[in-house]
C-alpha cells in the first residue's frame, strides 16, 4: 500500500493543492509593501507581548524586530519558494524542511495566544492554521512527494536514479 500508484498520485494532488496556501500568503507579502512596512512589525509586537513562548520572545525582540522590514520580505519569499517548490515538485524535501522550520517558528510565536491556563485543546485549536500545514510538509518529505507528477521525479529519471 505504501508504494501504490494511487497513494502517490493522491499525495501529489495534495502537495499541489497545499502549494496554493503558500503561494497566496507569500504573494501578498512580496507584492505589496503593507506587510513588510508595518504589518510584520505589528504581528511581532503582539507575539512578543502576548503569545510567544517565553524562551522565544528574546529571539523575536532582539533578532527579528530590529530587521523587520527585511525579514518581512524574507518571510514572503520563503513562502513563495515553498509554494513554487510544492507546485512543480522540485526540491520538495528541502522545501519541506524550510517550510517546517518556518511553521515551527510560527508555533513558537503564537502558542500562548489563547491565554495561560486554558484547556490544552484551545492551544491546538489556535494552531489549526500552522499544525496541519506542518504535518502535510512532514508527509511530503517522508513520501518524497516530488517524485510523482513533479520535477524531482524527472530529474532523478534523467540522472538514472530511482
Amino acid at each position: 500500500m505504501a508504494n501504490s500508484p494511487a497513494l502517490s498520485k493522491t499525495i501529489a494532488v495534495v502537495r499541489m493543492a497545499t502549494s496554493v496556501f503558500f503561494l497566496l500568503f507569500g504573494e501578498y507579502k512580496v507584492a505589496g509593501p503593507e506587510f513588510a512596512h508595518g504589518g510584520f512589525q505589528t504581528y511581532l509586537q503582539d507575539y512578543i507581548a502576548n503569545s510567544a513562548v517565553s524562551f522565544y520572545r528574546p529571539v523575536l525582540s532582539g533578532l527579528v524586530l530590529p530587521h523587520a522590514v527585511f525579514l518581512g520580505y524574507v518571510v514572503g519569499i520563503v513562502e513563495l519558494a515553498v509554494g513554487i517548490s510544492l507546485l512543480i515538485g522540485l526540491w520538495v524535501r528541502p522545501a519541506g524542511i524550510v517550510g517546517g522550520l518556518f511553521l515551527l517558528n510560527m508555533l513558537l510565536a503564537t502558542w500562548w495566544a489563547p491565554g495561560h491556563g486554558v484547556p490544552v485543546w484551545r492551544y491546538f485549536g489556535n494552531e489549526l492554521d500552522h499544525l496541519p500545514l506542518l504535518l502535510l510538509l512532514i508527509v511530503f518529505y517522508a513520501a518524497d512527494a516530488g517524485r510523482t507528477w513533479g520535477l524531482d521525479g524527472s530529474v532523478r529519471a534523467n540522472r538514472g536514479y530511482r
